[in-house]
């Protein structure tokens, strides 16, 4: 593909990260995608500051699961549109909801602190979830909810 056809096909601004390449908190609090991604290079347009128009219609911007910690062979996937993978997507952002809600729901109705919400989940939710998560990382997770769930009830 000449340079010329690159330019003509990739001639649209990245709607995730408005071009400037990387997501940062306000594209995050945009697409409301708190808890649920961190500031980082752009995976939509690979960090480029733009996408071929098809790409808007193949995966929402605000596709959870399209970041730029996965292997390129997910990202490509997602990226053509692959139904298994997108699917897979969306089974992971189930995931995270509930344990949001589940975070939520034990801090204020029953004030458990982080270490004691993660130990309930581990000790009744984490044989049946499709997703793991080791003990710290959980913490640290169900942490960031609490302080959230803090900001925005002042």
């Amino acid at each position: 593909m000449s340079i010329f056809n690159f330019f003509k096909r990739s001639n649209v601004k990245c709607p995730r990260c408005l071009g400037k390449r990387f997501v940062d908190w306000e594209d995050i609090r945009r697409l409301n995608r708190q808890l649920k991604w961190t500031p980082a290079p752009c995976a939509y347009c690979n960090a480029s500051g733009r996408v071929e128009k098809e790409m808007i219609s193949k995966v929402a911007v605000d596709c959870m699961y399209l970041t730029i910690d996965l292997p390129e062979s997910v990202i490509e996937k997602i990226k053509e549109g692959d139904a298994a993978t997108i699917e897979k997507g969306k089974q992971r952002e189930l995931f995270v909801d509930f344990l949001i809600q589940f975070t939520e729901h034990h801090y204020l109705t029953q004030n458990m602190d982080a270490e004691n919400i993660a130990n309930l989940y581990l000790a009744t939710e984490a044989k049946t979830a499709n997703f793991s998560v080791t003990k710290p990382e959980l913490i640290k997770y169900i942490q960031g909810v609490i302080e959230l769930k803090k900001s925005t009830s002042n």
